[in-house]
C-alpha cells in the first residue's frame, strides 16, 4: 500500500481478486499512515501497541486487540505508537459477484444506506474467530484461500448485519460532504506541490477559507498545523526515496522541498528519531 498517494488509485490484490494483506511494524516503509483515501474497504487489526487515527476529521485511538471496519472514502490517517498492525483491503463488488440473495444488503452497504460501525467489538460471539480466519487465510495464502477469504468476508458481513453493528443513512454525520472534499482538495494539492514552496494563503484559497480559520480547520483534521503536516509529509517522500533508490541525500532533500540542508536533516530527526544517513544505512 503506497500511503503517500492521498487518493490511491492502484489495484488491490489483482483484478479477479481484489483483496490485499499487509502486516505493518516499525521499520516497514509503510509503517507511518499518511491521510490518504480510496475506494475500497477496509479492515484493520491491531496486534501490538497503539495506532491513533484520524477518520474524516474525527480522532480515534485503536489499541491491541482492536478491530477497524473502514467504508469507502473514508480519510484516514494515523501515527502508530510501538505498534504491530494488519490491512485487508478490498473491493465489495467481489461479494456482488453471482450472488443475487445478499446483493440487495451488500448494494446498501456500497450506497451507505447502510454505515457499518468503524469499531467491532471483539465480545461479539464468532466475530474474532472469523477475522482471525480471514487474516491468517490472506497471510497464509494455502491451497484454496481465495475460498476462505472470500467465505470469511461474507460471514463477517453476516455477523454485522445480525448484530445490527451498523447506523442507517450518511457516514458523514461529525463533518459535511462540502468540507470533507475542501480537506481532500488540500492534501491533494500538497500531494503535488510538496517538492515546491507551499505557501498558507494557497492551502486556505484551495480550501475557501480565511488563513487563519484553515489554521484552525486542518489543526482539527489532523492535530497538526499545516505546516507541521507539511514537513512531516515531505520527510515520508524523502524516507520513500532513501529507501528505493540510491539517491544522494542533498538530492533527496531537494526532491522533497527541502532547500536547507541542515533543516532537513533537523526536521528528518524531529518525526523519526534518527538522521536520513542513518536511515538509509538501514536500508542498504
Amino acid at each position: 500500500m503506497k500511503y503517500l498517494d492521498y487518493k490511491e488509485n492502484q489495484q488491490q490484490g489483482t483484478f479477479d481478486f481484489p483483496i490485499a494483506f499487509y502486516h505493518l511494524e516499525e521499520g516497514n516503509a509503510q509503517y507511518q499512515m499518511p491521510y490518504h483515501w480510496h475506494p475500497e474497504y477496509e479492515i484493520i487489526r491491531i496486534l501490538e501497541g497503539s495506532l491513533g487515527l484520524v477518520l474524516d476529521g474525527k480522532l480515534f485511538s485503536a489499541e491491541k486487540g482492536d478491530i477497524l471496519f473502514l467504508s469507502d472514502g473514508v480519510l484516514h490517517g494515523g501515527v502508530p505508537q510501538n505498534c504491530v498492525y494488519e490491512c485487508i483491503v478490498f473491493d465489495m463488488n467481489l461479494l456482488m459477484k453471482n450472488n443475487h440473495i445478499c446483493g440487495k444488503q451488500i448494494q446498501s452497504i456500497m450506497r451507505h444506506e447502510t454505515v457499518i460501525h468503524r469499531y467491532l467489538p471483539d465480545s461479539i460471539p464468532g466475530l474474532r474467530e472469523i477475522v482471525n480466519t480471514l487474516f491468517s487465510a490472506m497471510n497464509d495464502q494455502p491451497a484454496g484461500y481465495e475460498f476462505t477469504t472470500q467465505g470469511a468476508l461474507y460471514e463477517l458481513l453476516g455477523i454485522i448485519l445480525r448484530e445490527r453493528l451498523y447506523e442507517t443513512g450518511s457516514g458523514t454525520a461529525d463533518l459535511s460532504a462540502r468540507r470533507l472534499m475542501q480537506f481532500k482538495n488540500v492534501l491533494s494539492y500538497i500531494e503535488i506541490h510538496y517538492p515546491e514552496a507551499i505557501s498558507l494563503n494557497a492551502l486556505a484559497k484551495i480550501a475557501e477559507m480565511s488563513p487563519k480559520y484553515f489554521c484552525r480547520f486542518f489543526r482539527k483534521m489532523t492535530g497538526r498545523t499545516p505546516i507541521d503536516y507539511i514537513n512531516y509529509y515531505r520527510t515520508e517522500c524523502a524516507c520513500s526515496q532513501l529507501s528505493e533508490n540510491s539517491s544522494s541525500i542533498t538530492d533527496v532533500a531537494l526532491n522533497c522541498g527541502f532547500n536547507d540542508i541542515s533543516y532537513f536533516i533537523k526536521t528528518f530527526h524531529k518525526y523519526k528519531g534518527i538522521t536520513p544517513k542513518q536511515f538509509q544505512s538501514t536500508k542498504s
